[in-house]
């Protein structure tokens, strides 16, 4: 499976995929917000960043057949909990009533401008 061209390239010496389907779930890699080259997307934004990596995971979901309203679990990684309110104000622009139970965790992201990582459990019907 190849995600959507540009913005979700993965270079070629990538150990992972974007998106796994087992019957009828689908499981998402940690997505970050980085560009087709790259690059950051909202350096120092959790907002931004969050905005980017949801569009990117509906992005992938829709190339699995589904949408965000399948998204059964949602596992977030934020670097820092100040940035909990922006995540959470953005999150709320994208998924309504049943919310995906989900998780918070602090974490240690792999690169220092990332400020957060989202990772789906989407089910297909």
């Amino acid at each position: 499976m190849n995600a959507p061209a540009p913005a979700l390239d993965l270079p070629s010496s990538a150990l992972y995929s974007y998106a796994r389907r087992a019957g009828q779930v689908i499981y998402t890699a940690g997505i970050v917000a980085i560009n087709a080259e790259g690059q950051t997307v909202g350096v120092g934004d959790a907002g931004a960043q969050t905005r980017h990596i949801l569009q990117s995971i509906q992005s992938i979901l829709a190339a699995h057949g589904v949408t965000l309203a399948d998204v059964v679990s949602n596992w977030i990684f934020v670097k820092n909990f100040d940035d909990y309110a922006a995540v959470n104000a953005v999150y709320a622009e994208f998924f309504k009533a049943p919310m995906p139970v989900r998780y918070c965790i602090r974490a240690d992201l792999v690169r220092n401008d990332w400020l957060v990582e989202i990772a789906s459990v989407a089910h297909s019907a």
